[in-house]
């Protein structure tokens, strides 16, 4: 852009406008628009009222852009020599301490926590039962490149057949010895496409507690299936 576009009666008309704007005034804001417009007026009277000294602007300008980068970098090194004399202080300060090396006093020795509370010989057999006892093998999933069996008719099937048996039961008997997940979450889908036909009715005492399962003993002709993909 060039110097002479610049309209420096309308940046002071905004200017004043936006700070009559403020609750309070604020001084760092003043100064940095002062340094800025007296910038700008002292580049729009050279370009105007050129004297006999003054040489290229643009080369003028050049030199401010070097000398400013030279400062930046002047500043950043000053910064992190001091910083590395902060952390020399530091080092020297922890060079002066010792760690405690006995351990607590006597009467103190009653007010340890006892780290074996609410362990009893039942439940280390137990745990150690766990950490023995044979991993299951690990089983490689194929679903990505083969196509999922389970479909939530069968499984609409399979859960009418086991509740007109029990007549009320839990979610979690109906995927007992169900090791896929993607069963596991159609046997779901068809408990809920039973609740949605009237069918089932179900109840949860607690929150993540058992979801329980009642046949409403309601016959229809068929069970009316919505289409699932997966």
């Amino acid at each position: 852009m060039d110097i002479h576009e610049i309209s420096l009666s309308n940046i002071v008309t905004a200017y004043l406008e936006e700070v009559s704007r403020m609750p309070t005034v604020d001084l760092d804001l003043a100064t940095e628009f002062l340094l800025i417009a007296a910038t700008l007026i002292e580049l729009k009277t050279r370009r105007l009222l050129p004297g006999k000294d003054d040489g290229d602007l643009d080369e003028e300008l050049a030199l401010w852009e070097e000398r400013d980068l030279l400062l930046a970098r002047l500043l950043d090194c000053k910064t992190f020599k001091d910083v590395a004399s902060v952390f020399s202080d530091l080092v020297s300060r922890a060079d002066l301490s010792f760690p405690r090396m006995a351990g607590p006093e006597e009467r103190f020795a009653s007010l340890m926590p006892d780290l074996l509370e609410g362990v009893s010989p039942l439940r280390l057999q137990r745990a150690y039962l766990r950490a023995a006892a044979q991993k299951p093998p690990k089983v490689i999933g194929l679903e990505h490149v083969a196509p999922i069996r389970a479909s939530v008719a069968e499984a609409l099937v399979t859960v009418s057949d086991r509740l007109r048996i029990d007549g009320r039961t839990t979610f979690r008997r109906l995927v007992d010895g169900i090791t896929d997940r993607i069963e596991i979450v159609v046997r779901f889908l068809a408990i809920l496409e039973l609740f949605k036909q009237g069918r089932v009715d179900l109840g949860q005492v607690e929150r993540f507690g058992e979801i329980e399962v009642i046949w409403l003993g309601i016959e229809q002709d068929g069970v009316v299936t919505d289409n699932y993909e997966g």
